[in-house]
């Protein structure tokens, strides 16, 4: 059948683009010591990490999925910096700044902040991180601050509503990734109208948010860890709550679509391809 060989096809293609990403990811995480060991960074991590990157923009290639793939690396060094090695809230803030120094242009200091810079330098190729450059450093502070915020509730064994838990979503840090991929490759249209965009992020954000503590329960708990459902909420309210927040976010999706189709279809599949991937349907209404 021609559209089973068509749709074959390019299901192969966007397989070979996630592998020569994680190829490329591979030799990237190697330039910055100590920061991504392989015990907990091994080959199948980057081909898990390359794979939401290309399915979710199955239009591109390699080379304009390269700061979407670093921006999403770079927040998971954060994320592991934030949650186990850093043990005070000095060393927590002491990286927040360095973070958003070197994001306005200073030289990096570490491992960590020379990896920021070069994603930073990176993006400076795309030719208009000038004009947007304090946009995505406040995008950069909206995720630190959030991850501090959960860093204290961990520590303070604070519990948190549901409701500010999910406020908090920006610890996830999948907008930040979204909007240092809109900068670097986005269409006009799109660049010009980030806010409208950032809103359908943020959206998409507090969903995965809640996606990816069902999914990392177990784990959470046994490291000690936040997670939606030690909240003292039952799990049917944690998924109503994502039927919920995914239907939001794709009503915000669709407002983009007559103006920027590939970037309404990037953000909903990131929605599917997360609940797919993980085996969780959490927006089975959603229309």
């Amino acid at each position: 059948m021609p559209d089973e060989l068509d749709e074959a096809f390019e299901l192969g293609k966007t397989c070979a683009t996630a592998a020569e990403c994680g190829r490329d990811l591979q030799r990237c995480a190697q330039m910055y010591t100590g920061l991504f060991p392989q015990a907990v960074f091994g080959t199948e991590f980057f081909h898990d990490l390359t794979l939401a990157s290309a399915f979710g923009s199955p239009w591109a290639g390699a080379g304009r999925l390269r700061v979407v793939n670093r921006a999403a690396l770079w927040v998971l060094a954060v994320d592991r910096h934030v949650e186990y090695t850093a043990t005070t809230r000095a060393q927590v803030d002491r990286m927040t700044r360095e973070c958003l120094s070197v994001a306005e242009g200073a030289v990096p200091r570490t491992a960590l902040t020379r990896f920021l810079a070069d994603l930073r330098d990176e993006m400076a190729t795309a030719g208009e991180f000038e004009r947007l450059q304090r946009v995505w450093r406040d995008q950069l502070a909206d995720m630190l601050v959030a991850m501090t915020t959960a860093w204290e509730w961990r520590e303070r064994r604070a519990v948190p509503t549901l409701a500010r838990y999910v406020d908090n979503a920006d610890c996830r840090g999948s907008s930040f990734v979204d909007l240092s991929h809109w900068i670097y490759v986005a269409d006009d249209w799109s660049k010009a109208h980030l806010d409208d965009l950032r809103a359908a992020s943020r959206q998409v954000q507090r969903y995965l948010h809640l996606l990816g503590d069902v999914v990392s329960y177990r784990r959470d708990m046994s490291w000690g860890d936040l997670n939606v459902l030690a909240l003292g909420v039952e799990r049917t309210e944690v998924t109503d709550a994502m039927t919920e927040l995914a239907g939001e976010a794709c009503e915000l999706i669709e407002r983009l679509r007559p103006h920027s189709p590939r970037t309404a279809s990037y953000l909903r599949r990131q929605i599917g391809f997360s609940a797919g991937y993980t085996g969780v349907s959490g927006f089975r209404r959603v229309p």
